[in-house]
C-alpha cells in the first residue's frame, strides 16, 4: 500500500433542527395553547486516533465527512432527535490544521483520543418557549443554527523516540534491520527507502524504544532535490536524532563534507529540529582502520563543533550496535522520568479554586 502522510479533507457538522409552531387541538379543550417542541442539536465531527491505521491513504478516496442534521421539533412538545456524530478514524501522530486560519485543531497522540473539529448547530426553539402572560398564543419560532464547516490539512507525524538522519546509503535501513524486527528495503543504490519505517528495539523485557527511519537527504533537499525534506516532519516528535555518517561513501565523496551539507539542509527546514539533541554514528566501521576512524572523528569534531556522543558501528556484523542501543535506552529512560516529574510538578502547581471563586 502506498504510504501517504498528507491529506486535505472537508468536515461539515450537522445543522440544528428547527423549532415547531403548533397549538394544542383536542376535543373539549378550548384554547389549548402552544405545544410546539424544540428541534434537536446537529451532530458534530470528531477525529479519533486509532492504531489500526498507519497512513492517510484512505483519505484519497473519501474527502468529505458530514454529520447528521438535528430533527425538527413537532407538536405535543416533542423535541427533535439529536443528529448522529461523525467519527473519523486517523492514525496515531496525526496533526490537523485549519486551512483558513492556520490554527492547529488536533494533535492525536493517544489511542482512543477524540477531538471535536466541527461543532454541530444548536437546536431551534418551538413556539412553546415564547409563551408568556401577555402572549398566550405565540406564533414565533426559532430555526436551528448551521453546523461548523472546516477545511482541514492532515499531516501524519510518526511517533518515535529516535530518528535516523543521513545521506542515502548511509546505512540507516541496515541499522534499523539489525537492531529491530523491521525489514526495510536494503540495496546498494541511493533512495532505497521511499517512505518512513518504524522499528522497535527491545533491550530486555519492558525496556524498549522506537526508531524512525526516513528517506535520505541530499544537498539541495530544501529546494526539492532528491525526495526533498517532506519526510522530516516525522522526526519532530523524537527525543534524539542519530546522525549516521557513511565512513566510505560509494561515490568517493568526503563524509565530513556530506555531514556539513546535511546539517545545513536540516537548519533550512527547522531551527527547532536542527537544535534537537543529536548523536553522531559512523557506519560501515569495518571499512576503515582504527587510526582512520580516530582521524575521522577528530575532523568531525573540529569542523562541526560537535560535542555530543560519537559512536562507530558496523550494522552488518552488529559491531558496536549493542553499546549504542543500550546507551540510547538509558537516555530514553532518563527522558521519560524527567517528563513524568514535569507532569507531576504542573499538576501540583495548579491552584485549587477558593470558596470565593464559587460565589
Amino acid at each position: 500500500m502506498k504510504f501517504v502522510d498528507e491529506a486535505r479533507i472537508k468536515v461539515i457538522a450537522g445543522d440544528g433542527g428547527n423549532g415547531c409552531m403548533s397549538f394544542r387541538r383536542e376535543k373539549y379543550i378550548p384554547r389549548g395553547g402552544p405545544d410546539g417542541g424544540d428541534g434537536g442539536d446537529g451532530g458534530s465531527v470528531f477525529l479519533e486516533a486509532t492504531d489500526s491505521l498507519n497512513t492517510l491513504a484512505d483519505f484519497r478516496h473519501v474527502r468529505t465527512f458530514l454529520a447528521k442534521r438535528g430533527e425538527n421539533g413537532s407538536s405535543r412538545n416533542c423535541t427533535g432527535g439529536k443528529g448522529d456524530d461523525m467519527i473519523v478514524p486517523v492514525p496515531l501522530g496525526t496533526v490537523a490544521t485549519d486551512l483558513d486560519t492556520g490554527e492547529q485543531v488536533a494533535d492525536m497522540n493517544t489511542v482512543g483520543e477524540r477531538v471535536m473539529v466541527a461543532r454541530g448547530g444548536f437546536h431551534g426553539l418551538g413556539n412553546t418557549r415564547f409563551k408568556s402572560s401577555v402572549n398566550r398564543a405565540p406564533r414565533q419560532t426559532k430555526d436551528g443554527t448551521p453546523g461548523e464547516r472546516r477545511d482541514l490539512q492532515l499531516e501524519l507525524r510518526v511517533l518515535a523516540d529516535i530518528g535516523l538522519l543521513g545521506y542515502p546509503n548511509a546505512g540507516k535501513s541496515t541499522f534499523i534491520s539489525a537492531v529491530s524486527q523491521a525489514r526495510p528495503k536494503v540495496a546498494d543504490y541511493p533512495f532505497t527507502t521511499l517512505h518512513p519505517n518504524l522499528g522497535v528495539v527491545s533491550i530486555e523485557p519492558h525496556r524498549s524504544f522506537v526508531i524512525a527511519d526516513i528517506p535520505g537527504l541530499i544537498e539541495g533537499a530544501s529546494s526539492g532535490q532528491g525526495l526533498g525534506i517532506q519526510f522530516l516532519r516525522h522526526l519532530a516528535r523524537t527525543t534524539i536524532l542519530l546522525h549516521l555518517i557513511d565512513c566510505a561513501p560509494i561515490d568517493g565523496s568526503d563524509p565530513i563534507d556530506q555531514a556539513v551539507k546535511l546539517l545545513f539542509e536540516l537548519k533550512q527546514y527547522s531551527d527547532e529540529l536542527a537544535d534537537k539533541e543529536r548523536w553522531v554514528v559512523f557506519t560501515k566501521l569495518d571499512l576503515l582502520t582504527p587510526d582512520d576512524q580516530q582521524t575521522l572523528i577528530k575532523e568531525l569534531t573540529d569542523r562541526l563543533g560537535h560535542d555530543g556522543p560519537v559512536y562507530s558501528i558496523s550494522a552488518i556484523s552488529k559491531l558496536g550496535t549493542h553499546k549504542l542501543c543500550t546507551d540510547i535506552m538509558e537516555r530514553m529512560e532518563r527522558a521519560r522520568e524527567e517528563a513524568k516529574a514535569t507532569d507531576v510538578t504542573q499538576t501540583t502547581d495548579t491552584p485549587e479554586p477558593s470558596e470565593c471563586d464559587n460565589d
